[in-house]
């Protein structure tokens, strides 16, 4: 097997060749008695192996090629969309000469309105028909509308399937963070990492690509750390096993000199006699005590418990939900105190009583351990009933002159949908808008057959374009049809 040199050539050799394996006989299928004689010298020789790691690189390549097409065209279709937005949002109410506007803005800003949320509908049509999220569908045109315009020669190499696609990624985020005017510091960038992205796996072409563009950006870093600042955040994702992960993102120095902090008393607990958790299990440890405290507690007790108290309410299967304060670690000292911060925890009846095992379930994340919810709930200062049907304290329907949506009618909504009901989104309902799925000035009434949390993003996608939410007023079932006419259920409670 001859290889070309010609980097283009040879991918398209290896592509070419990604076939192969399917004529390797399979080990498994030969006789174990009377082993076919080709096929033995085959695999003693040590060719099968370079056969199917060829046929195994060219695969990756086809795929490579398949991934980069997708990100071309999910780029072109939310382009068009704004291009084009009428098969979105409806026809241009601009045109028409006795058209004004009842919020008083000029033919410009609602042009610039429909462009944006024609793009909003595309991308959600387009995350529930490729199973992506939302952003992902975004993030891919931005990094193929990015790679095209700023790095031209890593945007021909991945749709050549040269570049894996963290690689593209990791080049796009790069790219865009170069100044939009200085296409000379794109340039370099691109002639920079274009081998780099071909060769390299995507742990080292991440610093690569970060210390080429440290570079070739013509401004301070002074200037850019001052920018970059203002984006500083902290994020939670949920793991599993009542686990969690918190993220911080902000200024390098800050972080490091916290992680120090960290570590150094983590190092000086596993010192102490008699001390049993490992360093990994002491710096979470001693993180979580800093943030809840602002202190460690030095004894040689595990820190225990240090989740915030709760509230929620009952289920439709007879749960129950209390406001707890936040409480101390065993080993805690009683004058230590934390801070009140409340969460919702639903609890069934029959395990807060110790007689089933259903799992609790913590707002936002989904089942916890059983000892938890139920100390939780002990320590509830106050309770919330809420059920399915009519019972004293819960509405579920008002009177049509009511708009507003009772507290009451509000955190059933929120058990019924604990997250917005758009496709695939996560956003607590707490945080949500509570929609009238048929508008309130179209005669919608202020029920729960007619109410559903929809994050600000997804509410003005369902007000302002062709995305439609329909319900079968026998059955309930209730079903999203996108503005390409396809039909997709509202997705199931999450927890």
């Amino acid at each position: 097997m001859s290889i070309s040199s010609n980097p283009e050539s040879d991918l398209e050799w290896r592509a070419e060749h990604s076939e192969d394996w399917r004529f390797t006989p399979d080990p498994r299928d030969s006789d174990p008695v009377h082993p076919d004689d080709a096929l033995f010298a085959l695999e003693s020789s040590g060719e099968a192996h370079v056969v199917a790691a060829v046929a195994l690189e060219g695969l990756s390549i086809r795929a490579r090629v398949l991934v980069a097409d997708q990100y071309a065209a999910i780029a072109t279709i939310l382009r068009d969309a704004a291009a084009c937005p009428d098969p979105w949002v409806g026809p241009d109410p601009t045109l028409d000469p006795a058209w004004r506007d009842p919020q008083d803005r000029t033919p410009a800003q609602v042009r610039a309105e429909r462009r944006d949320i024609a793009g909003r509908a595309a991308a959600l049509d387009l995350s529930v028909r490729l199973g992506l999220s939302e952003s992902m569908i975004r993030g891919r045109a931005h990094d193929a509308d990015t790679l095209q315009e700023r790095c031209p020669k890593v945007w021909a190499a991945f749709r050549a399937g040269g570049v894996s696609e963290q690689n593209a990624g990791t080049a796009a985020q790069h790219a865009a963070t170069l100044p939009a005017d200085d296409r000379g510091s794109w340039a370099a960038f691109d002639d920079a990492v274009e081998q780099a992205a071909r060769s390299l796996t995507p742990g080292r072409f991440r610093l690569r690509a970060r210390i080429v563009r440290e570079r070739v950006h013509p401004e301070h870093i002074d200037e850019r750390h001052q920018r970059a600042t203002a984006d500083r955040t902290v994020w939670i994702t949920g793991e599993p096993d009542g686990m969690a992960t918190l993220s911080i993102f902000g200024p390098a120095a800050g972080l490091h000199r916290s992680y120090r902090r960290i570590d150094d008393q983590a190092r000086h607990l596993r010192a102490q006699p008699d001390e049993t958790r490992t360093l990994a299990q002491l710096r979470t440890d001693v993180a979580a005590d800093l943030l809840l405290d602002g202190d460690v507690e030095v004894s040689g007790m595990p820190v225990r418990n240090m989740d915030a108290a709760t509230s929620a309410p009952i289920d439709p299967s007879g749960s129950a939900t209390g406001v707890a304060p936040a409480h101390d670690s065993p080993a805690a000292p009683a004058a230590r105190r934390r801070d009140r911060v409340s969460i919702a925890i639903t609890v069934p009846v029959m395990t807060l009583l110790g007689q089933g095992d259903e799992p609790a379930v913590l707002h936002g994340y989904g089942p916890i351990d059983t000892e938890t919810a139920r100390r939780l709930a002990g320590e509830a200062s106050s309770w919330v009933r809420i059920l399915t049907h009519p019972v004293t304290g819960t509405v579920l329907d008002v009177d049509r002159t009511t708009y507003r949506v009772p507290n009451a009618l509000r955190r059933w909504l929120g058990v019924r949908d604990p997250v917005c009901i758009a496709p695939g989104c996560l956003r607590l309902a707490r945080d949500c808008d509570i929609d009238h799925r048929r508008d309130w000035q179209y005669g919608g009434i202020t029920a729960d057959t007619n109410l559903a949390p929809l994050c600000e993003s997804h509410h003005v996608v369902k007000t302002k374009s062709r995305m439609t939410l329909y319900r079968d007023e026998t059955t309930g079932a209730r079903w999203w049809v996108t503005p390409t006419h396809l039909a997709v259920p509202v997705d199931p409670p999450p927890f």
